[in-house]
């Protein structure tokens, strides 16, 4: 059940893309762990590109909205980290691709 509810989180957070690069956050690897409890309510761990990145406000609060939107899930709370600090080699070999980086 967590694997399948998992994998819907995943579907939404590719709907989601960075502002500034035309990749999905999850591809781009700012996403750490996703997290269900018993409750089915969804933690999800990620990072931003820098933390000067112009949707540092607005992008915590969407990535909550549309988690908690997938059937299932009760509600979700983005934390964000620093640590590691973001770097190019956590994209994923599709998104190096989409950006010319392969």
């Amino acid at each position: 059940m967590k694997t399948e509810l998992q994998n819907k989180i995943i579907e939404v957070l590719k709907t989601i893309y960075d502002p500034e690069i035309p990749v999905d956050i999850y591809e781009l690897g700012l996403v750490y762990a996703i997290d269900i409890d018993e409750a089915q309510f969804a933690t999800i761990t990620m990072t931003l590109t820098s933390p000067s990145c112009p949707v540092a406000e607005t992008l915590p609060p969407d990535v909550e909205n549309k988690v908690a939107s997938v059937e299932g899930i009760t509600g979700c709370k983005v934390e964000i980290t620093w640590e590691p600090p973001w770097d190019k080699s956590m994209m994923s070999q599709e998104a190096m691709l989409e950006l010319g980086f392969l």
